[in-house]
């Protein structure tokens, strides 16, 4: 490096004069400069293509992808599955019996699916031939569902009723319930070793599940994230990414081996959506109330530095990464705020309750 930044630069001169602060505000300057040179230099992000899809009154919640067809798995709701090739630009079917659907999880060593519906029960389907199989009563309510390989079990989220359910994913068989602190059971990530952890949003905390004992073994408070929602993990270096969806908006980073939160960076508001790519480095967060995704970068398991943001549309608050192509795909819907029906303010002071008619919306981000 050469000019004022360098190393050294400058340096008879400031102990000549004495000047203190201006060596501070130069550095301060330096520093800013380093992490704009470093932000111009990450790719950024563009919008390739936005599919309006036909439905109702349209809802939804989780998008999960398929790398190997590039299929998108979009979690409808009153619609059920929609599966999407997001390559082809088109939709390819729904999938039967799998109305009330938040999300779509994805089993390829099992050859299955898997969504978890509202009403408590799960739709179970062939990842082949994308044919339905069964669908299978869980409890009272279901919100998600998340696959741990070691134990080969998903874990189902049902926050009415403050459990965790456990199903093999070979099979479909209910194998066990954990009973749960709390009723808003949010984002989970499986850490490789046989641990699921579990934002607890209503207590701001997460717990760590051993998925074979089927126990809680630790609980650790979001220190400095309030409504922990979305999560992702880097099992490399056993890092938690933790979106915050509370009155400051943050990215809590957490170490998965001692639950200590090392840092939390700003993000947008009304996060769900929270992705890590290992290949990268970098750590994705949709934020629905502002419409962007704001991106951090890697630098150590404890340091992370801006890596851009760029703009979606409202409420396009869930994500998925392709693995292969780098691409970003997510969903949302032209809605509005109706005074005579009741409205979600915890979720956002003016936050939609209901949306129009066939404006349900694919939008594939691509890096430049």
């Amino acid at each position: 490096m050469s000019g004022p930044c360098a190393p050294g630069a400058n340096k008879n001169g400031w102990e000549a004069r004495g000047l203190r602060q201006f060596k501070r505000s130069l550095a301060a300057a330096c520093g800013w400069a380093v992490l704009a040179a470093s932000a111009h230099a990450a790719p950024g992000y563009h919008l390739e293509s936005a599919a309006t899809l036909k439905g109702a009154a349209p809802g939804w919640d989780y998008v999960t992808i398929d790398p190997a067809r590039a299929y998108l798995f979009l979690g409808r709701r009153k619609e059920g599955v929609t599966v999407f090739d997001a390559a082809g630009g088109k939709v390819v079917g729904t999938i039967e019996n799998s109305k009330m659907a938040n999300i779509a999880t994805l089993v390829p060593e099992a050859g299955r699916g898997y969504t978890a519906n509202e009403d408590g029960t799960t739709t179970v389907f062939d990842l082949t031939t994308l044919k339905t199989l069964d669908r299978i009563k869980l409890g009272e309510a279901a919100d998600s569902a998340f696959y741990e390989p070691v134990t080969g079990q998903l874990a189902f989220t049902l926050g009415d009723t403050k459990e965790l359910v456990f199903v093999t994913a070979k099979t479909g068989a209910i194998v066990g319930r954990l009973a749960m602190g709390a009723e808003e059971l949010e984002g989970a990530a499986a850490d490789g070793k046989g641990f699921l952890y579990v934002n607890e949003r209503d207590k701001n905390r997460v717990a760590k599940v051993d998925v074979r004992a089927r126990k809680v073994v630790a609980t650790w408070p979001t220190t400095g994230c309030v409504m922990p929602t979305g999560m992702a993990i880097d099992r490399a270096s056993m890092r938690l990414f933790i979106g915050c969806k509370g009155p400051h908006p943050v990215l809590a980073v957490m170490n998965a081996r001692t639950g200590k939160v090392v840092t939390t960076p700003e993000i947008g508001r009304g996060n769900d959506g929270v992705v890590w790519d290992p290949q990268t480095k970098r750590v994705f967060t949709a934020n629905g109330l502002d419409g962007n995704v704001v991106i951090y970068e890697q630098k150590g398991p404890d340091s992370y530095s801006p890596g851009g943001a760029f703009t979606t549309r409202p409420i396009a608050r869930t994500l998925a990464l392709d693995p292969k192509t780098r691409k970003l795909y997510t969903m949302t819907a032209e809605g509005l705020v109706d005074p005579s029906k009741p409205v979600n303010t915890r979720a956002g002071s003016f936050y939609p309750n209901r949306y129009l008619d066939d404006t349900f919306t694919v939008l594939t981000y691509a890096p430049e």
